[in-house]
């Protein structure tokens, strides 16, 4: 089978992993290619990615994850689905504004932290206090975020940390 047709199958079986990739709107230019790269990676792993549906490293890791034929979902801190960006395959607004955020780490296996500021952060916590595996590219520095080094090393252990978790 070839390795869209595993991963076609993977999501109808029920057991995609599903890993969120949270950061900041107002990223830089190499946080938003980091984010591309994972969002690109996890997509061809077969994975479902989740982010806040928004700009900057929300959008880069939507961007990357649409063009690599992947499903991306954004959790939307408001009440209307036409605000998330143009990547977003499943677009769900909440209405709860920065709420959302613990929304969109309880529903991933893992969390892929790129840059980040203070939503990043919320983020990066409400993940660590509900046991969601965090892996930091160059971001928060604090107990509990798993650093890595590159793109396809967040990749791999996001996938990996992600398989370690029981289905459905």
């Amino acid at each position: 089978m070839d390795p869209r047709g595993a991963q076609q199958q993977r999501r109808r079986a029920g057991s995609a992993t599903y890993v969120a990739v949270v950061g900041a709107s107002d990223a830089s230019a190499a946080e938003l290619e980091a984010a591309a790269a994972v969002g690109r990676g996890l997509a061809e792993g077969g994975a479902i990615v989740i982010t806040g549906g928004g700009g900057g490293v929300m959008a880069a890791a939507s961007r990357g994850a649409h063009e690599a034929g992947g499903v991306t979902i954004g959790i939307l801190p408001g009440a209307e689905r036409r605000s998330a960006n143009e990547w977003v395959t499943i677009a769900l607004p909440t209405g709860l504004g920065e709420l959302r955020n613990g929304l969109i780490v309880r529903c991933a296996d893992a969390v892929v932290a790129v840059g980040g500021a203070y939503g990043t952060l919320s983020e990066v916590a409400l993940a660590l206090g509900a046991g969601v595996p965090v892996l930091g590219i160059g971001t928060w520095r604090i107990g509990g975020v798993r650093r890595v080094d590159s793109t396809e090393e967040a990749v791999a252990r996001a996938l990996e940390l992600g398989a370690e978790v029981p289905g459905p």
